[in-house]
């Protein structure tokens, strides 16, 4: 599990940082995660294939989250795309989306397959082979939303030697992995946990982007490996936060604690804060493994280091 950050940006991009938009690789499937304005052109700049995006989920209809999303459907139907598109986002934005379409003269090679995202409590929107993805409600001026993407727990690994130990065939092998015991031709039960090891432990990104502070967040995100929580200002413009429906640096750190997590990255960065490094030193004295976005980074899920 990979995470790249294509923008950090908040409302205004600026020479260094884009609106907001990541990448999460899954067992090389791609999920792209908001589309602000320029996602096309990090998705080039970082070597991210096109054709392996099949999922995109929209936080909430703000245009630093989605104004990218256009062109890059538009461009998706020139590279001749046909499978269909999955799109989860806020229930109101269909009719919006359709409506730029036609406007646009737009016409699609390919269908859109639409989830819309609403409720209170969180959701199961995806259950694939490899990870479950949950939406959750969050607090902002307009209907927005994260999401937890939770990896399926790995099969078991079986230790070579015994398989010419009990001359384990290859045919019972898959079964074993996923957790069977082995019965010899005469009858001897093997137990599971005497030829195999565990895979490696499944793991989890929580994309918060444009919330206020608020205690059940984190009982959303429980125990996550990786935390991205948007961190628009830095505590010193905290009324601010609250009167636009942003967090603070602070705000950030104290959901992360609270949620358990392994791992915190703050993004979102307000265009006033040229240098980031406050906002960053801020989170640390709460949640010390805090790491900045920035664009054109990967983190390895789950294998992070923090200086």
């Amino acid at each position: 599990m990979r995470l790249t950050i294509l923008g950090s940006s908040s409302a205004l991009p600026t020479s260094e940082r884009y609106p907001s938009a990541h990448v999460l690789n899954v067992h090389e499937r791609l999920y792209l995660i908001d589309c602000g304005e320029g996602t096309q052109m990090q998705l080039r700049r970082n070597k991210i294939r096109f054709g392996k995006i099949n999922h995109i989920f929209i936080s909430h209809i703000h245009g630093d989250h989605v104004f990218g999303l256009y062109g890059l459907l538009s461009t998706f139907s020139l590279m001749g795309r046909t499978l269909p598109l999955h799109l989860y986002a806020p229930e109101n934005y269909r009719e919006i989306l359709l409506s730029h379409l036609a406007d646009f003269d737009i016409h699609l090679n390919y269908e859109i397959d639409f989830t819309a995202l609403g409720g209170k409590d969180p959701l199961k929107i995806l259950d694939d082979k490899h990870l479950t993805v949950t939406s959750f409600p969050l607090k902002h001026r307009v209907p927005s939303f994260g999401f937890l993407f939770r990896e399926k727990p790995p099969d078991r690994n079986i230790i070579k030697e015994s398989i010419e130990k009990y001359k384990i065939p290859v045919s019972r092998i898959p079964a074993i992995k996923k957790g069977a015991d082995f019965i010899s031709s005469d009858g001897e039960v093997i137990r599971n946990d005497d030829i195999t090891i565990p895979g490696p432990d499944p793991r989890s990104y929580a994309y918060c982007s444009d919330t206020r502070y608020f205690k059940r967040l984190a009982s959303f995100v429980k125990g996550v490996n990786l935390m991205y929580h948007e961190a628009t200002f830095d505590d010193s413009l905290g009324q601010l936060a609250k009167t636009t429906g942003h967090s603070t640096s602070s705000d950030a750190a104290r959901s992360a604690k609270e949620a358990g997590a392994e791992t915190l990255i703050i993004g979102h960065f307000s265009a006033r804060h040229k240098d980031i490094s406050l906002l960053v030193e801020e989170a640390r004295k709460i949640f010390p493994r805090t790491l900045p976005a920035i664009d054109g980074t990967t983190f390895d899920v789950g294998n992070i280091h923090v200086p």
